[in-house]
């Protein structure tokens, strides 16, 4: 594929992202898509068949693997495992509060309509990456003494069911920054060994 062909399957990801946040998954149509990307129907078609590829591509290009390696690299450096799990824990409360580009409620509903094999679904490798990350930096923690936690999986994978339940009551109901806030406190005063919290 060359540079410019490269340029407009980028411009048309792009436009389609902010199409299935407005509309959801089920609701958008190829026509949706061309109108938004202001381009022929054909022209569409030279780069995707269907809302589900485009789809599908659209969640590939949100969903990228360079974050555990990231946050990995970070902890062994200087930062402690409370500061990086403080910075993990704020770029998941900004995806959670992102109005523009949300696909939270898109991705559920292509989840739920396209029962896809559990190992090809990017949804769950995304939330076992992050599952991954926060129990690496749980167990760093503990080691130094800033956590105590026997089960940093546990902990760890309770603490992403929650953030991925704010991110499904934000684009449903809605929920306020200090809602956020107090869930995620909630889970992470467990970790704090009772002689730093009073």
């Amino acid at each position: 594929m060359g540079e410019k062909s490269v340029q407009k399957r980028k411009y048309i990801i792009d436009k389609a992202r902010t199409v299935f946040s407005e509309k959801g998954f089920k609701n958008v149509t190829m026509k949706d898509i061309v109108d938004a990307c202001e381009i022929s129907r054909g022209g569409l078609y030279l780069y995707f068949s269907s809302t589900e590829e485009l789809f599908l591509s659209v969640l590939s290009d949100d969903i990228g693997g360079d974050d555990e390696e990231a946050v990995l690299a970070a902890v062994s450096g200087n930062a402690t495992a409370g500061d990086m799990l403080a910075l993990f824990l704020k770029e998941q409360k900004k995806e959670i509060l992102r109005k523009k580009n949300n696909l939270t409620v898109a991705t559920y509903e292509y989840f739920t309509l396209h029962k896809a094999a559990v190992s090809d679904n990017p949804l769950k490798r995304q939330f076992d990456t992050a599952v991954r990350i926060v129990e690496k930096l749980i167990e760093t923690g503990a080691q130094s003494g800033e956590f105590y936690c026997e089960n940093p999986l546990g902990c760890a994978r309770n603490l992403m069911y929650v953030v991925e339940g704010l991110k499904i009551t934000a684009g449903t109901i809605g929920v306020t920054e200090e809602a956020i806030d107090k869930e995620l406190m909630y889970v992470l005063e467990g970790l704090v060994p009772d002689e730093l919290n009073n």
